[in-house]
């Protein structure tokens, strides 16, 4: 009865971990180029009464399996799905979608790197490229933050644009472009060992593989989508259904919990 009620325990906690995932993926539904995650779970050590006994065949005496009874679950891992969300067209063509493989690459001011798949950009008063969210400039293919884009005392500057392979150039009134710089990418060998920082932003891990810079269209990486971001990839129905079945697993777990209970319960009233 003990066993059975620390079993039950770990199966609360594992349960409990099952639905902050299912919250966190439903809460953010609607985050730009957000990734869903998924747990799974892995059963705990088992105490063994017997190892089991092979055949005998002289003397007509069939084996006998192993006598196990396990202690419980555990939380094994938490993964981020890389799929594709969904474009979305925004209207504003400083928004910036990746169709295909990459991360976006930002500089923060101490110059430590973060990626993303949310393209949410603009230039700020000084004409650099930022990610809006956080301020961060955005980097070029070889690591470094793009130069200026535009100069804010430039009058002949009207617009600017992004190409599919991330040229950024600038459109002036007589109608000419200028490139002013090009976009870069990131890919890992097991993006899925990123570490999550919070603003849509990710940072390698010691599983994540370092990153492979390179320009958009080229050696494997993606497309940039110039006004359309990536709408999140969470999969509402399935997190739905994956929140009942957290929610019955807890459920059926506190009954063992009950149950076991009341079976010490009735233990300790054989004494009176």
């Amino acid at each position: 009865m003990q066993l059975s009620m620390f079993s039950a325990i770990s199966a609360l906690r594992s349960h409990q971990t099952f639905m902050d995932v299912v919250a966190n993926n439903i809460a953010n539904v609607n985050t730009p180029g957000f990734k869903q995650s998924r747990i799974s779970f892995l059963s705990l050590l088992s105490q063994t009464y017997s190892l089991g006994q092979q055949p005998n065949p002289g003397s007509n005496i069939g084996g006998l399996n192993p006598v196990q009874v396990g202690l419980g679950m555990t939380t094994g891992s938490i993964d981020t799905i890389f799929t594709q969300g969904a474009l979305q067209a925004t209207g504003r063509p400083a928004d910036l979608a990746i169709q295909g493989n990459g991360f976006f690459i930002l500089s923060d001011p101490n110059g430590t790197l973060y990626y993303t798949r949310d393209g949410s950009f603009g230039l700020d008063a000084e004409g650099y490229l930022v990610h809006l969210p956080t301020g961060y400039r955005v980097v070029n293919s070889d690591g470094t933050p793009l130069d200026q884009i535009i100069d804010p005392n430039d009058t002949t500057v009207v617009g600017w644009q992004v190409s599919t392979n991330g040229v950024i150039s600038i459109i002036r009134a007589d109608g000419t472009t200028e490139e002013r710089g090009t976009l870069g990418l990131a890919r890992f060998a097991n993006p899925s060992g990123l570490l999550r920082t919070g603003q849509n932003l990710y940072r390698p891990s010691l599983n994540s593989g370092d990153p492979v810079n390179g320009q958009p269209a080229t050696d494997g990486f993606g497309t940039v989508v110039s006004g359309y971001l990536e709408r999140s990839n969470v999969d509402l129905a399935k997190n739905l259904t994956d929140m009942i079945i957290a929610q019955r697993g807890f459920q059926a777990n506190s009954r063992i919990v009950t149950a076991s209970d009341q079976m010490l319960q009735e233990l300790v009233n054989l004494g009176r």
